[in-house]
C-alpha cells in the first residue's frame, strides 16, 4: 500500500476530513501499545451501483473486538455503517477497500489506561487484492513459518486487535525473506492454524476442511462467506484439527480474506500442492465469491449495503 493510495479524505471522530488533517499524536497509546482494534472491508462495483460487502458483520465484528480488550466505541455500530457509506461517497469511490479504526488516543503511557472512549477513523481506498491481482488465478507459494499462532490464554485471536498482528508480521516477513509470497503459521498444538492475514482451506478427494476457531485464527468472515457458498453448493466441510503435511498432501489449497479475497496455494513449503495451479473447487468457490460480492447472484442472504 503506498502513499500514491492515500484517498483525499477521512472519516474521523464523527467528521470527513482531508488526508493531511487526520493525524494522532505521537504519545498515542495505540502508538506505543498497540490498542487498537479494526476491520477490512470491501466495497465492490455492482450492476446496482457501490455495494459494501457484509458491512453489518464486519462492524459487529468491530465491537465485538472492543468488547473483548473492554474499549469503549463511542459510536453505535449504525453510525459505524454510515460512516462507511458516507466516506465511500465522498471520495467518489466505486470499488474500494474499507479500514474501521478503533485506537487509544494520547492518553497517558500507563498499561491501565482511563475508560475513555476510543478515537475512531474509517479510511477508504482503491486497493486491489492484498497479494497481487496475478494471485487470483495464478495461486501463491507459501511457506511454514518457524513462528507459531498465538496460544489460548496469551492474547485473544477472535480479536482482530492491532497488537495481535505483530504476529501476522513476523509470519509474513520469515516467509518473504526466503522468497515466498506468504507464510502459514501453526498453532500452539502444532496443528495448522492460519496464514499472516488469511484463513485457509485444505481441499481433499472433495472434501473441504478448515482450521477450527480452536487453532488460534481469527473468526473470518470471508472464510464464514465460503464455508456458506460451499455448503449450498453440496460440498462437505470440516472444521477440524489439521496437520501440517494435509497441506502437502491436498489436491487443493487456498487462502482467503477480505483483503486478500480467495487466492489459490500452488506450493507449501516446496512441495507441489495439486497440479500446482487453481484447483477446480477452488475455482468454482472463487468464482461464487466474486459473484456474489459483485451483485452477479442474487443476494438472497442480504450481504450487500449499497450505497445510495
Amino acid at each position: 500500500m503506498s502513499n500514491t493510495n492515500f484517498p483525499e479524505l477521512i472519516w474521523f471522530n464523527g467528521e470527513v476530513k482531508p488526508w493531511q488533517e487526520a493525524q494522532v499524536h505521537v504519545v498515542c497509546h495505540a502508538i506505543h501499545y498497540g490498542s487498537s482494534v479494526f476491520e477490512g472491508v470491501r466495497c465492490y462495483n455492482t450492476p446496482k451501483g457501490p455495494a459494501i460487502f457484509r458491512l453489518k458483520e464486519h462492524t459487529r465484528r468491530l465491537f465485538d473486538s472492543a468488547k473483548i480488550y473492554r474499549f469503549d466505541m463511542g459510536y453505535s455500530q449504525e453510525e459505524i455503517n454510515q460512516a462507511c457509506i458516507d466516506i465511500i461517497k465522498a471520495n467518489g469511490f466505486k470499488d474500494a477497500y474499507l479500514r474501521p479504526f478503533g485506537f487509544m488516543g494520547a492518553h497517558g503511557l500507563g498499561l491501565n489506561p482511563p475508560k475513555v472512549p476510543l478515537d475512531v477513523s474509517v479510511i477508504a481506498l482503491e486497493w486491489g487484492s492484498y497479494l497481487g491481482e496475478e494471485s487470483l488465478e495464478n495461486g501463491v507459494d507459501a511457506a511454514i513459518t518457524s513462528w507459531n499462532r498465538l496460544a489460548p490464554n496469551t492474547m485473544p485471536t477472535g480479536a482482530k486487535a492491532g497488537g495481535n498482528y505483530l504476529s501476522s508480521i513476523l509470519i509474513t516477513t520469515e516467509a518473504k525473506r526466503h522468497g515466498y509470497v506468504e507464510g502459514i503459521g501453526l498453532d500452539h498444538n502444532g496443528t495448522v492454524s492460519e496464514g499472516a492475514g488469511e484463513n485457509l482451506f485444505v481441499i481433499r478427494d472433495g472434501v473441504i476442511s478448515t482450521p477450527p476457531l480452536t487453532a488460534g485464527i481469527l473468526p473470518g468472515i470471508t472464510r464464514s462467506t465460503i464455508i456458506t457458498l460451499a455448503e449450498e453448493m453440496g460440498y462437505e466441510i470440516r472444521e477440524q484439527a489439521l496437520p501440517r503435511e494435509a497441506l502437502y498432501l491436498a489436491d487443493e489449497v487456498f487462502m482467503c480474506g477480505s483483503a486478500a479475497e480467495v487466492v489459490p496455494v500452488r506450493s507449501v513449503d516446496q512441495i507441489t500442492v495439486g497440479d500446482g495451479k487453481r484447483g477446480p473447487i477452488t475455482e468454482k468457490l472463487q468464482k461464487a465469491y466474486f459473484d456474489t460480492v459483485k451483485g452477479v447472484t442474487e443476494d438472497k442472504h442480504g450481504w450487500l449495503t449499497y450505497i445510495d
